[in-house]
């Protein structure tokens, strides 16, 4: 079977975006974003200052996947687009990786990925971290070249609140994911042997996500897929590679867990 032919049948196989009245009810919890707010995980305790993103499910899907060495980082160049509060940062010095880019647009979350990183992992021989305020990669040095990049994009596709906190980290919509697939693409930032760790539901128009990184010139390969009872929510988990690098991603069989609120 063609790259081609198998990319077809993953689009046609992956489920509608929910309506708008399912997404509104999913994401109904009413948000504490501008508090002051903990954060366990693995162990590691992170203070969250207000307007800092705190994870949810589906960042522990990402999460999990780096702690575990699924998502591959040591001795490699790894960037951590909407770093938030660090948790992929510790997690990536932790595991050896040779530069770790925490890179996220707002400013307080990447002073606070910094101060976590400095006291749960600090100087490792071999390790080069790399904060940075970017939206997406425009700050990012022309000589950055990325072995592995991962991203759980706010691109729900209904508008949940008029707060513009909570706007910037759950509901920019789809846009948000094809100009990281531009940028990425029109600067070189992937190496040629590089992998993008996706992660996108269909409360996100996730056949649009999809299509366009296809045509950008990436192999998508679903890596996970997550249900939860109560709801109809699905979120995936992609692994993209350059179409003509060589690269077999193991399926993995979904899991079921409670969800906790993001």
């Amino acid at each position: 079977m063609s790259d081609r032919t198998a990319t077809g049948d993953l689009l046609a196989a992956l489920p509608d975006t929910l309506p708008r009245e399912e997404i509104l009810a999913i994401n109904s919890a009413p948000s504490d974003i501008h508090t002051h707010r903990t954060y366990t995980y693995n162990g590691w305790s992170f203070e969250l200052p207000p307007g800092v993103f705190k994870p949810g499910d589906t960042s522990r899907i990402i999460h999990d996947r780096l702690l575990d060495g699924t998502i591959a980082v040591a001795g490699r160049a790894y960037a951590a687009i909407g770093a938030g509060l660090g948790v992929e940062a510790v997690i990536a010095g932790t595991r050896g990786a040779r530069e770790i880019w925490a890179a996220d647009i707002h400013p307080d979350s990447v002073a606070t990925a910094a101060d976590h990183y400095r006291r749960m992992v600090g100087e490792r021989a071999g390790t080069d971290f790399r904060p940075l305020v970017s939206n997406l990669f425009e700050e990012f040095p022309d000589s950055a070249r990325l072995d592995v990049i991962t991203f759980n994009p706010p691109a729900v596709s209904t508008r949940t609140s008029e707060d513009p906190t909570v706007v910037r980290n759950v509901c920019v919509g789809a846009g948000i994911v094809t100009r990281f697939f531009d940028q990425i693409t029109d600067r070189g930032l992937l190496a040629p042997d590089g992998e993008i760790h996706l992660l996108v539901s269909n409360t996100a128009e996730l056949r649009t996500v999809v299509a366009y990184a296809v045509e950008a010139g990436f192999v998508p390969a679903v890596a996970h897929r997550q249900s939860w009872e109560g709801d109809n929510c699905q979120a995936f988990l992609f692994t993209l590679t350059p179409r003509d690098s060589e690269h077999v991603t193991e399926h993995v069989p979904e899991h079921a867990s409670d969800r906790v609120a993001n």
